[in-house]
């Protein structure tokens, strides 16, 4: 007879737990593979709504950056409008006190004309009056000596 047994050979130990190990790791492989292929599709399907956030969000960026350069368009134009109108007020207020100084100006120089005039005339009045009085005076005194002379002279 022979020795060899018509029984499977029962497996030692290790052999066991070398076996266990293999199917182990062989099943992590096909979970790591699934994992992995799993992540992927995860992250491309995030990158799609991530792209697609991001270009709503670049549209509305536009759309308010947009909006702000209009108002800020509007408030400079508002500013400028002001300005000139301003402007034009007070070129007008400075005319206009420049031209009543100008008459208040002439109706001075006109006044203080017709008092020189006024004054000069008086003046000249005044001057041949006394020169008239004071020929009359001469004349009167001429008069007076030469009829004390007379008299004088007769006595």
């Amino acid at each position: 007879m022979s020795t060899d047994s018509t029984k499977p050979e029962e497996k030692g130990f290790f052999e066991k737990v070398k076996e266990t190990i293999e199917e182990l790791w062989d099943g992590t492989k096909d979970k790591a593979e699934d994992i992995k292929d799993s992540a992927v599709e995860t992250y491309d399907h995030l990158k799609d709504k991530v792209v697609a956030k991001k270009a709503v969000a670049t549209k509305k960026a536009a759309a308010v950056k947009t909006a702000a350069s209009n108002k800020t368009s509007a408030v400079a134009a508002k500013a400028k409008t002001a300005a000139t109108e301003v402007k034009a007020k007070a070129e007008t207020k400075a005319k206009q006190i420049t031209a009543k100084a100008k008459t208040e100006t002439a109706k001075a120089k006109k006044e203080v004309a017709d008092l020189k005039s006024k004054a000069g005339d008086k003046a000249k009045a005044i001057t041949s009056k006394a020169t008239a009085e004071t020929a009359k005076a001469k004349t009167a005194a001429k008069t007076t000596a030469t009829k004390t002379k007379k008299t004088a002279a007769a006595h």
